[in-house]
């Protein structure tokens, strides 16, 4: 195969199937087979042009799961066949600040995969090796794309909170992130409180791990928390600042919110519901690389997985669409190997 074929996006939702040509890989990279690769939320960054140079053509996707087929020089831990995944950063520096003091999530000089740089909307992509995971046998390409970028950023969360088995921790919003926080909440050991909007999802949250179940619809989360005796911590998945907001007063004296869910309109906060209960509301992004492979293992191991629908390469922009229209249960795949 001299050829391959991938979708590039520039302005806003203007995709291109393009047909680019094999290249060897660059020193410090490696080239990935891609087998399969998830539409997360996050590449509205790429797809809506929210980046610094919007005509620049990037290949969207950020949840990368195939096979390495070449190597460059200068790559010693990484071989040809190892199957391998790539999520949302790109690969670390080594040099800035927050790299020496191994703080890699917080890399300045980090590359966006999806975003900055080329991701999997793709037949092949390039990747920096230190950006890579390895693929534990026992889950599927589809099975593990999603859990490289949602999966890792729920479970980063919830090992932030650092409760105790059997504390109360609860999960806001019941989506692609939060499906994916219950399943690992109840694997952690937390009483698990799942809230949404509405009742329809009761059921799949039981299912899914949770011990209670709060329809943010009809009662205020906070004080609905509240009367459980309060969250030691909340996971905030719902992209909306405005739903975070009532789940303040729900927090236990010395709980914490971890934010992962991103959206445009702010959290209100009062000052004395954060002060007089000692409470934190902080933001998470992902985890390191080797943290995604022990997310992987622990995800296989316990049987954390993500509810997905499949859809072919070529249907990527349709995909995007569905993945945006709110109605996809709850992540979409691209499969990108040929027929």
């Amino acid at each position: 195969m001299s050829t391959y074929q991938a979708f590039e996006v520039t302005g806003a939702r203007q995709f291109a199937w393009t047909t680019r040509e094999l290249v060897a890989p660059r020193p410090g990279h490696v080239r990935i087979k891609v087998e399969s690769c998830g539409v997360c939320h996050s590449d509205v960054l790429a797809v809506e042009g929210l980046r610094a140079d919007p005509s620049r053509p990037v290949v969207p996707g950020h949840e990368v799961v195939g096979t390495i087929d070449a190597v460059g020089e200068g790559v010693r831990a990484w071989q040809v066949g190892e199957r391998v995944g790539v999520g949302f950063l790109a690969g670390h520096c080594g040099e800035c600040d927050p790299c020496r003091r191994g703080d890699f999530v917080n890399c300045a000089d980090q590359e966006q995969t999806g975003t900055t740089v080329d991701g999997g909307y793709a037949e092949v992509m390039y990747a920096r090796s230190n950006a890579l995971a390895r693929i534990p046998e026992g889950i599927s390409p589809a099975e593990a794309a999603p859990l490289l970028c949602a999966g890792l950023t729920s479970l980063s969360a919830l090992r932030q909170l650092d409760n105790r088995p059997g504390s109360l921790v609860a999960v806001q919003g019941i989506g692609g992130l939060g499906h994916l926080a219950v399943q690992y909440a109840a694997r952690l050991g937390h009483r698990v409180v799942a809230i949404a909007r509405g009742t329809e999802k009761a059921s799949l949250a039981a299912s899914l791990g949770a011990d209670e179940y709060i329809d943010s619809a009809a009662e205020h989360p906070g004080e609905a928390l509240a009367r459980l005796g309060g969250a030691d911590g909340i996971v905030a998945t719902a992209a909306s600042g405005g739903s975070m907001t009532p789940l303040l007063t729900g927090l236990a004296p010395r709980g914490r919110m971890i934010v992962v869910g991103v959206g445009t309109d702010p959290i209100s906060v009062s000052t004395p519901d954060l002060v007089l209960s000692t409470r934190t509301i902080t933001g998470s992004l992902t985890g390191t690389p080797i943290e995604n492979e022990d997310n992987l293992a622990f995800s296989v191991r316990h049987g954390v997985l993500p509810l997905i629908e499949r859809m072919p390469l070529a249907d990527a922009p349709k995909a995007y669409e569905h993945m945006m229209s709110g109605e996809a249960r709850f992540r979409v795949v691209l499969d990108a190997v040929r027929a």
